[in-house]
């Protein structure tokens, strides 16, 4: 692995290069940056792998000055946890209260001093990274670490909306144990413990950095496939399926039913979504088990 995939990313924002320059030789050692030179663009880039865990944004804009900037990304879910750090040559304190109110964590002044500009930066990348680990215990799995239902609740809307605004195909995957109160009967439950593990190491193994993969509970599983159609689907699954099959952890025999569908134009909510994607693994199981029904 590339050591510098494992830094955090910065977006610089400013209409003027030099000074992007100057700031990204201060955080360049430490820090992966991408760069804007006008508002648009920058919120493009907000949304976009890999997304940055800070934002440094002039305020002094043509078009789409940094204050429209802010509430932009502050108004859009995906974006306004994003810390933004307003960089401006105005030196108001009205100015520097408008930034605050608007969303901003900090506030730095031009001309700018590399060591300020380090240590404000250091401090919200940290608290951020602290916040985004407290925010990950409260919403991993603990037996499984996958996500878990307060997870999926949360982000799946999320998801769907951008599919929708994007106009890219998005799959759900319903995931169901096979005769899994038998196993915990028959084996105990601590070997029960060691199937769910097993059957979650397989879907995470097989799931990408924009998917989810959700323990709902018990031994029922969820997927969200991002920009992935049903064809595309079909075919991941059918490798998980045969994956799990083929697992037998501590010597038992696993299999899985899914139930997969396709986000539909009258899809407005996680609710119908769901309940197409739960029939479908109910129909799977209904038919014998250990198979894919599309619903």
């Amino acid at each position: 692995m590339n050591p510098t995939n494992d830094k955090p990313v910065v977006l610089l924002v400013d209409d003027v290069a030099a000074n992007i320059q100057l700031v990204a030789n201060f955080l360049n050692d430490q820090y992966r940056i991408k760069v804007a030179t006008e508002g648009k663009k920058s919120l493009q880039l907000a949304v976009t792998e890999p997304i940055p865990d800070l934002i440094l944004l002039d305020i002094e804009m043509p078009v789409m000055d940094g204050y429209e900037v802010c509430r932009a990304l502050k108004q859009d879910a995906e974006t306004a946890d994003i810390p933004i750090i307003f960089v401006t040559a105005k030196d108001d304190d009205a100015e520097e209260e408008l930034g605050l109110e608007l969303g901003a964590v900090d506030y730095i002044t031009k001309p700018l001093r590399p060591a300020i500009v380090r240590a404000r930066v250091n401090a919200h990348i940290t608290l951020k990274q602290q916040r985004d680990q407290l925010q990950k215990m409260a919403l991993i799995d603990q037996l499984t670490h996958l996500y878990n239902r307060h997870y999926l609740i949360e982000t799946a809307p999320l998801k769907i909306a951008n599919a929708i605004r994007h106009e890219s195909p998005l799959c759900m995957v319903m995931i169901d144990i096979d005769f899994f109160k038998s196993v915990n009967d028959l084996y105990g439950h601590d070997k029960g413990d060691k199937v769910l593990q097993a059957v979650a190491g397989v879907i995470k193994a097989n799931t990408r950095q924009g998917d989810i993969a959700a323990r709902l509970g018990g031994e029922e599983f969820l997927l969200l496939l991002d920009h992935c159609d049903i064809e595309a689907a079909i075919s991941k699954i059918e490798f998980i399926r045969n994956a799990i099959e083929e697992l037998k952890p501590e010597g038992i025999n696993v299999t899985a039913s899914f139930g997969v569908t396709k986000l539909m134009d009258h899809d407005d909510d996680f609710d119908s979504f769901y309940k197409r994607a739960d029939k479908a693994v109910y129909l799977a199981k209904d038919n014998g088990r250990n198979r894919i029904e599309i619903s």
